[in-house]
């Protein structure tokens, strides 16, 4: 049987992949330059960036290599990881009272070498979010480093006035998407 890598540092995906009864033979965290290249739009980046973080991955030839790439768009705009406070700031006043795609891209490098890639868009739309609210969720500080500024599994859920797609890629890990490539591949799920 195969073993699976994980290329991710994110306890999240770790999370979602034991909703599947799925637990990683061992778990890296891919080094990539994750900056857009000069006009990327949104869904061709998060698609990008999976395969390159599995594809950075070195893998035995028993081994299967999963990985995923969440990014938030506004229209055709990425919208930056919130690495500051300033910035988390800057991207829930952009995403209040709007919508916006959460796109969840997930490759799996079978034990042949295929990558295989699948992608999840969910719609979200915020409630108009008052000043107050956004500095009491800073304050919390469950959305710096988060795609979008957000952590949908947290406080922000109580934000989303709509969401249509999958919810689990929001967290970071289309379930759907990731057992249909898994059970592609043959990897026996539980």
């Amino acid at each position: 049987m195969a073993s699976l890598v994980l290329a991710s540092s994110s306890p999240r995906r770790r999370d979602l992949l034991a909703r599947l009864g799925v637990v990683p033979g061992r778990v890296c965290s891919p080094d990539i330059d994750e900056n857009p290249s000069k006009g990327e739009l949104p869904r061709e980046y998060a698609l990008r960036l999976a395969r390159e973080k599995a594809a950075a991955v070195e893998r035995a030839s028993d081994e299967m290599v999963i990985a995923g790439d969440t990014t938030i768009a506004l229209g055709r705009r990425i919208l930056p990881p919130a690495d500051t406070r300033e910035i988390q700031r800057a991207l829930l006043e952009k995403l209040s009272g709007r919508r916006h795609h959460a796109l969840s891209a997930v490759c799996l490098i079978g034990t042949d070498g295929t990558a295989r890639v699948r992608l999840a868009d969910t719609v979200v739309a915020f409630k108009r979010l008052s000043s107050a609210e956004i500095e009491r969720y800073l304050d919390c500080g469950e959305g710096l480093g988060k795609a979008g500024g957000y952590a949908i599994q947290g406080r922000a859920e109580a934000f989303v006035r709509f969401l249509s797609g999958s919810h689990s890629g929001v967290i970071g890990l289309p379930l759907f998407e990731t057992r249909a490539l898994l059970e592609s591949a043959g990897y026996p799920l539980g």
